[in-house]
Formats: C-alpha cells, structure tokens, sequence
C-alpha cells in the first residue's frame, strides 16, 4: 500500500491499482510550447478574488524584453509550434500601438509557427483592438463569470460593475467576425450555476469555456468557508454540455482525453513524460519556468521566485539550467511525491505549483485543495453524469 499525505488529508491507496504511481527523478521537458507574457501589471480591474499583487500599478514591458524572449521562442519554433500568451494585469492597457510593439518582434516563427494569444477582460476592446487582433493575428479569451449576479466578483477599484463594459467589447469582437474563447472564475457552486454559466457562454457567442474554481492563491485568502459542491457542479456542468455540445469546455476535453487513454490503455505512459514547463516572463524580464503566479512573490527560504532574467542570460539557457535553481528543485520534488504517492498523478501532472506554495508554505508537498476541486472532484462529478444517464 502506497499512503498519500497532505495537510489536509491522508489516505490509503492501492498500489496495485495504481498504474500511474512511479518513483525517480522528475524532469523538465527542455523547451516550452507555449510561453506566458506579462505585458503590464497594471489593471483596470479589481476582482475580489484576484491573486496578483501590484495591479495597481503601471509596469510596462520593455520592448527589449520582448526582443530577448522572441530570440528564445524563435529558437524553439525549429522543432515545434510556441503560443505566446500575453497575460497581466489587463494586456490591454498597454495600448494596441505598444502591443504591437512587443508583438512584432516575434515573427512568424522558424520551422513552425509562433502563435499569439491574450487574455483580457474585454471593457478595453474596440476596433483599434479588433484590427490588431485581425491582423497579428491573436486569439483572444475574455475573461468573464456570467452576466448579473455571477460577474460580481469583478468591480473596477471605484467599486462599479463592468460586466456592461465587457458585454460591449465581446459585442465588437462579434461585429468584427473575431472568435474568442470565455474563461470564467467560479465562486459559487450551488445547483443551477453550471448551467446558467454554460448557457450564458453559449449566448454569448464564444467558441469553447473554461473554469477555474476561486482559489487561496496569491493575495487572496480564499473563501471564508471551504469550496463545497464541486463534485454536483462538474457533473452539472457535463450534463449541460452533452445537452447541447455547441461548444468546447476546455476541463472537460482534458478529463475526457484522460478517460479514453485509460479505456486503451494508454494512460500509464503520461505519468514518466517530462514535465511541460509553462513559463512565465514578467514585465521586467524575470523568467519562471514553472508556477507562474509565484512571480512578484518571494519565500523566506527561497527569495523571490525567479530563475533568472532574460535580459541577461538567453531564454534556451534559462530553461536548460532551471532544474538547478533551489526552489525549482524544491517544485520538482513536489511532482515527483505526487507521482510516487497519488492515484491521480497520469490525470493532473501534479495539479498547479503555486497552489502547493500558496495552501502549505512549500512546494514539494503533494494533494492540495485545488487538486480536489478542480481536479479528482472533475472526474468523480462527470463519472457521476456517466452513471446518472446509464440508469
């Protein structure tokens, strides 16, 4: 028998049915496929439960951040496709002449293509931005909860709604024949709210959903009371889909792609691949190649969270190196513990560094409240659907 701890639960595990339970060194994959930006700090925004520290203020990327981290990228469009994500604060801010700015020193890749995304709260778009991301081009997710009541949570810092001013940048992309994708933080998971969250993003016009469950992370504290119902609301959500499958719902294509690699055998093979690093380059340069929203933070151990600087070493070199920086070494430990101790390790890959950080100080421990969320309640909720409609 294999135990798994954590700070919030110790449980038995057969080790017998555990095909994904492995033992040994982790290792990062030595390059990334896709690559996070951090264009500004600033935000217009200020949601309850937002995690990143300040967005109060206007920290802008320099171009020649942009420049050292395009090097980087271009270097790795010789073997695979890179997505480059912009994600703050609120990218827009910027500006879209600065955007493009940063933008422009990408290019269009080596051997494969480099491909741009951004995440933005919308109540900044117009056809200055529509043209921009018709032409870059960028695939763009707004980030949004629902329309009335569920969108609360995001206020702008005079404590006004904005849910009317991002109904009208999801408008101007519609009119500009621009698909975007809606990414949703989700506080309450009483009955009803999966469904009125997956209605609301097929009104709107979106071409697939994701969900991220409000978290402890960053500067926010977490709820007063742990998240309950998480099991009822996936399997809510699912059934919502199968209804009416117009669009995708990013959590549930990757439980479903995990559930078929089981059904055909495949899925032990996931838990030996390299670990995918998603990096993460801040304003000022600093690279994380893991633990994104560790960035702007520092441990008492560990100091801030960072692996360098793109500014002065090359990004390849930063990625190549990065499993000797003492807290990387620390995160990676973490996954190898998760993988030696959880059933669930060929599912999740270890769930989400900042969130070991964030719940327990550490980063090498294993089961946290978000892998129960947002991860083993997923699949118990949409096996729970699975059942429902067999009988």
């Amino acid at each position: 028998m294999a135990i798994t701890h954590s700070n919030a639960t110790v449980r038995q595990v057969d080790s017998g049915d555990a095909g994904s339970m492995q033992t040994g060194r982790v290792r990062l994959a030595g390059s990334a496929s896709a690559v996070l930006m951090q264009p500004t700090t600033l935000c217009n925004l200020d949601c309850s439960y937002c995690y990143l520290p300040d967005r109060k203020v206007a920290r802008r990327m320099s171009v020649e951040v942009a420049e050292a981290v395009a090097t980087g990228v271009r270097e790795w469009s010789r073997r695979h496709p890179v997505t480059v994500a912009w994600h703050g604060g609120e990218p827009l801010a910027v500006g879209p002449a600065y955007f493009r700015s940063l933008v422009e020193p990408f290019g269009p890749g080596e051997s494969h293509a480099v491909a741009h995304k951004v995440t933005t709260n919308a109540t900044r778009i117009d056809d200055a931005w529509c043209e921009v991301f018709s032409q870059v081009p960028v695939q763009v997710t707004v980030s949004i909860d629902g329309s009335g009541e569920a969108n609360a949570s995001r206020m702008d810092w005079a404590g006004h709604p904005s849910t009317a001013q991002a109904l009208r940048g999801i408008d101007t992309l519609r009119r500009a024949g621009i698909g975007f994708n809606v990414i949703a933080v989700v506080s309450d998971l009483s009955s009803g709210a999966a469904g009125r969250l997956y209605r609301f993003a097929c009104e709107v016009g979106c071409e697939s959903l994701a969900v991220n469950v409000a978290e402890k992370k960053g500067v926010y504290a977490g709820g007063r009371e742990p998240q309950t119902g998480a099991v009822a609301f996936w399997q809510e959500l699912a059934a919502s889909w199968q209804a009416d499958p117009r669009i995708r719902i990013r959590d549930l294509d990757h439980a479903y792609t995990y559930i078929h690699e089981e059904l055909s055998g495949a899925a032990a093979q996931r838990a030996d691949r390299p670990i995918k690093p998603l990096p993460l380059v801040t304003w000022d340069g600093h690279f994380l190649p893991v633990g994104a929203e560790l960035a702007g933070f520092r441990s008492p151990h560990h100091g801030p969270f960072t692996a360098g600087n793109v500014l002065d070493t090359p990004l390849a070199a930063l990625a190549a190196r990065a499993e000797q920086v003492p807290w990387v070494a620390e995160a990676l430990a973490g996954i190898a513990n998760c993988r030696s101790q959880c059933e669930y390790f060929a599912y999740c890959r270890s769930g989400q560094v900042a969130n070991k950080y964030f719940e327990t100080g550490r980063l090498d421990t294993t089961e946290t409240a978000y892998c129960r969320t947002s991860k083993i309640n997923l699949l118990e909720g949409i096996l729970r659907h699975a059942e429902h409609a067999r009988t």
